[in-house]
């Protein structure tokens, strides 16, 4: 059995940032994420991907800022329970949380924290007929390693946020880069939208239109994609790499049976502290939903710090908080 005084389910940026909040007021924590490693999304699907949102840095790449948030938690010691999905949770007679991984490990804690993003997640696939044959040669859904397309030619398919920053940043390192959307408007930031069309005047990126793909060829691996464009026809391309890119399907799994408010697969808080219907549970970062709800990890942040400072009045019912900015309190270092 693991006790600890804040149990963060996500390892993810919002979770780690909770680690760093709650370690400046004495408060243990520990974590459990279904994923290997920490760091959530950042680290296993676009580690190698640039944020350019992050408060004082004008780019960082997200397996970056991941290594940055360990290093400014590794003072306070948190715990890590990886590759365990969070399974039941109860309330003990004592008022604490009982919870059970997949996998038997059982954690308790006074205050739980959810901060698993999105969720269980699996990406969403295009219904083309044989796309599984190809999955892992030459078909990918998650771009975890730009380097495997360096000389090589590249078709991705959206017309989301991911699908331009993925052809824009692919531009410079792949032979070719066909962007296939099959709508004549991006659904993207105008400003991602604008750099796409710099790189096809400057002929770094293909861009095909009101076109979607239909069929994969390709012996031991994809060796060419068929284009079917609207009041064109179709036209087959030979690529090395077909990535679709339409986004994620996020699941809550078993935390939608814990007697919790859900809204559209997000949990409703209270945005005075992000704390659940259930007193003693919070939910921060892109899990958590409210007016004017904003799923940036910066505002994952901040709901991360509000969560700390109203969970040590659970904890510590008898104490008062004595807040000081860490220019004046500082920060413990480990040798």
């Amino acid at each position: 059995m693991i006790h600890t005084d804040i149990l963060i389910i996500g390892a993810g940026p919002t979770g780690l940032f909770a680690v760093f909040e709650a370690g400046l007021l004495k408060l243990k924590c520990h974590l459990v994420d279904s994923l290997p490693i920490p760091g959530g999304q950042l680290a296993e699907i676009y580690p190698k991907k640039p944020i350019y949102d992050i408060p004082g840095f004008p780019e960082i790449l997200a397996g970056d800022l991941v290594e940055n948030l360990l290093k400014q938690i590794r003072p306070f010691n948190p715990g890590f329970t990886l590759g365990e999905r969070a399974e039941s949770l109860t309330k003990e007679a004592d008022g604490t949380f009982l919870l059970t991984t997949i996998k038997g490990t059982k954690i308790s804690a006074p205050v739980l924290a959810i901060a698993g993003g999105l969720g269980c997640f699996e990406p969403r696939k295009p219904p083309i007929k044989g796309i599984e044959a190809f999955e892992d040669k030459g078909i990918e859904y998650i771009i975890k390693d730009p380097t495997i397309y360096k000389g090589k030619t590249v078709a991705i398919a959206g017309g989301g946020d991911s699908a331009l920053d993925w052809s824009i940043f692919l531009a410079d390192i792949a032979e070719k880069v066909y962007l296939i959307h099959r709508r004549n408007e991006f659904r993207g930031a105008p400003d991602s939208v604008e750099k796409v069309y710099n790189l096809v005047d400057e002929g770094k990126i293909i861009l095909v239109k009101e076109a979607q793909v239909t069929g994969l060829e390709g012996r031991d691996r994809l060796s060419s994609i068929t284009i079917e464009i609207d009041n064109q026809g179709s036209q087959i391309i030979e690529v090395d790499h077909f990535i679709p890119l339409f986004g994620l399907t996020p699941k809550l799994g078993p935390i939608a049976e814990w007697g919790l408010n859900i809204d559209k697969n997000a949990i409703e808080v209270d945005t005075r502290d992000y704390q659940t219907c259930v007193p003693g549970i919070y939910a921060i970062g892109d899990i958590n939903t409210y007016e004017g709800k904003l799923k940036l990890i910066l505002c994952g942040f901040h709901e991360a710090t509000l969560m700390a400072q109203s969970a040590f009045k659970i904890i510590n019912p008898d104490k008062k908080i004595q807040f000081k900015y860490t220019t004046v309190a500082g920060v413990p270092t480990m040798d």
